[in-house]
């Protein structure tokens, strides 16, 4: 089994930083479905501002509101404002072809990122 790339939301903007929360990242619902992401999934987060990255989990937030928000003591890796990449993945025996979108400075897809030919959806 390998730990391939199977959800990625690209470029996203930090809408809010919140030290005292209880850990993880709120992830507007419109790009968690855009993906395929789920609550409470183990993400990778990659501050494409500072290089900082962290894992946490998926924290679903309100449908349209575009927030990013990172929360608990990974807000002191990454602040409101900086530009993230989200990254999920799977335990897969074949590759696979993964979900990503690239979003507007209002966390807004923009545009499907497609995967190289060939691959194929682990089963």
């Amino acid at each position: 089994m390998r730990s391939l790339i199977r959800s990625k939301i690209h470029l996203a903007t930090v809408t809010e930083a919140n030290v005292d929360y209880v850990g993880s990242i709120t992830i507007d619902e419109d790009l968690i479905d855009a993906v395929g992401l789920w609550p409470g999934e183990k993400v990778l987060v990659v501050s494409a501002t500072t290089g900082a990255r962290l894992e946490t989990y998926v924290l679903v937030g309100e449908r349209g509101s575009g927030v990013i928000g990172i929360n608990g003591a990974a807000a002191h890796l990454i602040n409101a404002g900086e530009k993230v990449i989200i990254m999920g993945f799977e335990l897969c025996e074949k590759p696979i072809t993964p979900k990503k979108v690239l979003v507007d400075k209002d966390n807004r897809v923009v545009r499907d990122l497609l995967e190289e030919q060939g691959m194929v959806v682990c089963n």
